[in-house]
């Protein structure tokens, strides 16, 4: 039977590395599929992961009908048994619902893969709608990390190395500017980094961790308690 299945974890968990992964053991069974994906950091009609793979794919816009695209590759001979649909938080819920209905009248599987909660701790639209109608949700077991060493479970977003929690839902950026010092020039750099819970609410980035150890001062709180396991009881 076809499901609907939600996999979803932070940023830096592995979601578009298994995206692709699974996408080449259903073609190796000699399935047919679609990928789909929406903003990814590669650029347009791309799926890649941080381990440096990526492919091609189809681009997701808020147009995108993907009952039609379905039914018009299907009776244009191509085969379709499965969707795999990365980035699928910036889809909207009427595409989430178009993806249920594939796989119920279509008997087509689906695996979407994306983030659950933006910079702010608000459910994406389409996350939310994929938690309410997808037969199962699976959270990665890979972990990403926080800058201290707990397990990250916040996506955080930065400009010029600042953490903040206004603007955009969705504005574009990397992992990988969140560390880096601000560039010269008027123009911001937006980046993003995974945080534990208590980093996130004290908004305490790597880099503004890194900026306070280089003045010789002291962390607002004991930095030793973020390592230790909480006492309940």
């Amino acid at each position: 039977m076809a499901e609907l299945v939600f996999f979803s974890g932070t940023m830096d968990c592995g979601k578009s590395t298994l995206a692709l992964q699974m996408d080449y053991n259903h073609r190796a069974r000699g399935r047919g599929g679609v990928l789909f994906s929406c903003n990814d950091r590669a650029g347009d009609s791309r799926i890649s992961s941080r381990l440096g793979l990526q492919t091609e794919a189809v681009e997701v816009h808020p147009a995108t009908d993907f009952w039609e695209e379905v039914v018009h590759r299907r009776t244009h001979g191509e085969r379709v048994d499965y969707l795999i649909c990365d980035e699928a938080q910036f889809y909207t819920p009427t595409q989430v619902e178009q993806l249920a209905r594939i796989v119920d009248e279509m008997d087509a599987d689906v695996f979407a893969f994306g983030i659950t909660a933006d910079f702010r701790t608000r459910l994406f639209p389409g996350s939310q709608r994929l938690i309410e109608l997808a037969d199962r949700v699976q959270v990665l077991q890979v972990e990403a990390l926080c800058w201290c060493g707990r397990r990250a479970t916040h996506n955080a977003r930065t400009v010029d190395g600042v953490m903040t929690v206004e603007g955009d839902q969705v504005v574009v950026g990397d992992v990988a500017m969140a560390e880096a010092a601000p560039p010269a020039g008027n123009v911001p750099a937006v980046g993003y980094e995974t945080l534990c819970r208590r980093h996130f609410m004290r908004r305490v980035t790597a880099h503004s961790a890194n900026l306070l150890a280089g003045k010789d001062q002291l962390l607002p709180f004991d930095e030793e308690v973020c390592t230790l396991p909480v006492r309940r009881g």
